[in-house]
C-alpha cells in the first residue's frame, strides 16, 4: 500500500509541475516538438520514433536550441534516457548521430534519384536500448540560433548553463520521461562542457530544484579535460606509436622536462628538438593515427612554423575539411552544385573525415529542412562543425571563449557524489591520448576495485577496463580513435549497453 501511495504522489506531482509550468513558464520555455515521420534519402517510413524541436534557454527566449530526440526501440516508458553532446565546441548532433551513435547514416557517398544522400539503418545504434536527445549546443551550432544575434557571447561556462536550462525546459513537453533514469554522454570537447553541467544539475538536485531529475551517471568518450596535460602526453604516446626515434624522444625528455606547451624561448634545443616532433606529426592522422591523412600532406607540415609553439598549434583535422565543400559551392557562382558535382566530390572523399561534407549537403537541402520541422531563415547555412577561426570562409567564424581550462577539478567534486560514470578512451587517437585520461583519472585519488582487465566482443579483445571507489570504470577501445564509435561502432555499442544496464564490461 505505502508503494502505490508513494506511486500516487509522483504521479500527481508530475501533473502539477506540467500545469505550473505552462501556466507560469510558457513564455520562459516556448518549447515545441514535431514528429517526423520520413526522411529524404530513407526509403519508406521511419522504423523508429523520431521528434525534433526547439527550446528556449533563456528569460527572453532569444536562444533557441535544437534537439534530435529518439525514442528506444527496446522500451521507452522504461530505458535510460541519454542527454548527447557532441564535442567542437558547435559540433552539430547530427553528426553523432549520422557518424557514431544513432540509428541512421549515410551510405557514404551514394545519392539517392531525388539528389539527397543515402541514409541507412545502422545496425548499432545506441537507441536500441535507450531514448537519445542529440542537441544541437551552443547557439550558433547545427540549427540553433539565438533571435537578436548572441551567437558570438558564448563560452564554456555559458554553453553548460544553456545545456542545463534546455534539460529542464525539454522536461515540460516531456514530463513521462522525468522517472526515467537520466544520462550526460557525449565525447570529445564534451569533455570540458558536460562536468561544468553536471555541477549545476547536481547542485540543483541537492536543493531541490524542479524538475526533480533521475539522473543516474555521465559517459565521456576521449574526453578533451586538461589542454596542457593532453598537448604534453602526445610526445609519449607518439613515442609508444613508433611515431618518433628512442633518440627523439630522449632528447625531448631531458631537455624539455615533459613541458611542450610552454617552452621556454631562449631553450633552443628544446625548440628545435619540439619542432623535429611537429614535423613527423604532421604527416599523421591525429584522430586516428593508423587511418590516412585527409589533406595536403605538405600543407600540413608547413603549419609548424615557428610561432606556432603554442596550443594554437593543434589544428584538428576535421577544421581544414569541413569547409572544402563551401568553398566548391561559393566558386560554382549560383551557390549550388549540381548532382554530379555533388558525386565527384563524395566519391574522392575516401578518408573517414572527408565523407563529412555528405551531412552539409543532406542537411542543407530544403526538403530535409522541411521534414526536420526547422524554421526557415534563421540559420544561414548549417554546418556540421561551425569552429571558430577558419581562414578564408566567411561561413564559419562565430566566436568562442574558451574559459575553462581543464575540468578536473569538476570531475573531483562530481565524484564525491555517488553517481556512476564511464570514461572511455579509443587507444589511437592522438587529440586527446589515452596516457593523459589515466594520468587525470588516478589525480581523482579513487582507489581501485577492479583492476586492469580486458573486456571482450564476439571471442575477441575489444579493450581493457578497470573499475574505481568512486563508482568511476574506465576502458579503452581498442583501434578507436577520437570518436571511438565511428571505428569501432559494434565493440561501443555492446560497452554502452553492458555499462548502462549496471552490468560489467
Amino acid at each position: 500500500m505505502a508503494f502505490i501511495s508513494l506511486y500516487h504522489q509522483y504521479h500527481w506531482f508530475l501533473i502539477l509541475f506540467v500545469v505550473l509550468v505552462l501556466l507560469f513558464g510558457s513564455e520562459t520555455a516556448l518549447s515545441d516538438s514535431f514528429k517526423v515521420e520520413s526522411l529524404p534519402g530513407f526509403d519508406g517510413s521511419l522504423p523508429f520514433q523520431l521528434e525534433t524541436g526547439y527550446v528556449g534557454v533563456d528569460e527572453e527566449n532569444d536562444k533557441q536550441l535544437f534537439y534530435y530526440f529518439f525514442n528506444s526501440e527496446r522500451n521507452p516508458e522504461e530505458d535510460p534516457l541519454v542527454l548527447w553532446l557532441t564535442g567542437g565546441p558547435r559540433c552539430s548532433g547530427l553528426s553523432a548521430l549520422a557518424f557514431e551513435i544513432g540509428p541512421i547514416y549515410f551510405k557514404d557517398a551514394e545519392m539517392t534519384n531525388g539528389d539527397v544522400p543515402s541514409l541507412v539503418l545502422n545496425p548499432n545504434s545506441w537507441t536500441k536500448v535507450a531514448n537519445i536527445i542529440f542537441l544541437d549546443a551552443p547557439i550558433g551550432t547545427g540549427f540553433s540560433y539565438s533571435k537578436t544575434g548572441q551567437e558570438g557571447n558564448m563560452s564554456d561556462t555559458i554553453s553548460a548553463h544553456d545545456t542545463y536550462e534546455f534539460l529542464r525546459n525539454w522536461f515540460i513537453d516531456y514530463p513521462q520521461f522525468l522517472s526515467n533514469p537520466l544520462y550526460i554522454c557525449g565525447d570529445s570537447f564534451s569533455g570540458i562542457i558536460i562536468p561544468i553541467l553536471l555541477q549545476e544539475l547536481i547542485s540543483g538536485i541537492e536543493a531541490g530544484k524542479e524538475p526533480l531529475f533521475n539522473f543516474k551517471g555521465y559517459l565521456i568518450g576521449n574526453p578533451v579535460t586538461d589542454k596542457h596535460l593532453e598537448l604534453n602526453t602526445q610526445v609519449p604516446f607518439a613515442r609508444g606509436m613508433g611515431l618518433i626515434s628512442y633518440e627523439l624522444h630522449t632528447s625531448l625528455q631531458r631537455n624539455c622536462k615533459g613541458e611542450y606547451v610552454n617552452i621556454d624561448s631562449s631553450n633552443t634545443v628544446c625548440l628545435n628538438d619540439y619542432k623535429a616532433f611537429l614535423k613527423w606529426k604532421s604527416g599523421v592522422n591525429t584522430n586516428q593515427v593508423l587511418e590516412p591523412v585527409c589533406f595536403d600532406f605538405l600543407a600540413k607540415e608547413n603549419i609548424s612554423s615557428d610561432n606556432k609553439l603554442s596550443l594554437g598549434i593543434k589544428e584538428p583535422v576535421l577544421r581544414r575539411l569541413g569547409y572544402e565543400l563551401s568553398a566548391k559551392e561559393k566558386n560554382s557562382g549560383d551557390n549550388k552544385l549540381s548532382l554530379n558535382d555533388k558525386k565527384t566530390i563524395l566519391r574522392n572523399y575516401n578518408c573517414r573525415q572527408r565523407k563529412y561534407p555528405i551531412s552539409e549537403i543532406w542537411a542543407n537541402d530544403h526538403r530535409v529542412q522541411k521534414a526536420l520541422n526547422v524554421r526557415q531563415g534563421l540559420v544561414k547555412k548549417w554546418i556540421r562543425c561551425n569552429f571558430h577561426g577558419i581562414p578564408d570562409n566567411p561561413d564559419y567564424g562565430v566566436p568562442y571563449y574558451y574559459n575553462v581550462n581543464s575540468s578536473i577539478a569538476y570531475h573531483q567534486n562530481i565524484n564525491t557524489k555517488g553517481y556512476r560514470s564511464l570514461i572511455y578512451s579509443g587507444d589511437h587517437d592522438m587529440e586527446v591520448p589515452h596516457i593523459s585520461t589515466e594520468t587525470w583519472i588516478r589525480l581523482l585519488g579513487s582507489s581501485i576495485v577492479d583492476d586492469w582487465h580486458w573486456w571482450i566482443v564476439d571471442d575477441q579483445v575489444a579493450g581493457y577496463t578497470r573499475t574505481y571507489s568512486n563508482g568511476l570504470t574506465y576502458a579503452t577501445v581498442k583501434g578507436g580513435g577520437h570518436t571511438s564509435p565511428e571505428q569501432k561502432p559494434k565493440e561501443c555499442f555492446e560497452m554502452f549497453k553492458r555499462w548502462i544496464f549496471n552490468n560489467p564490461l
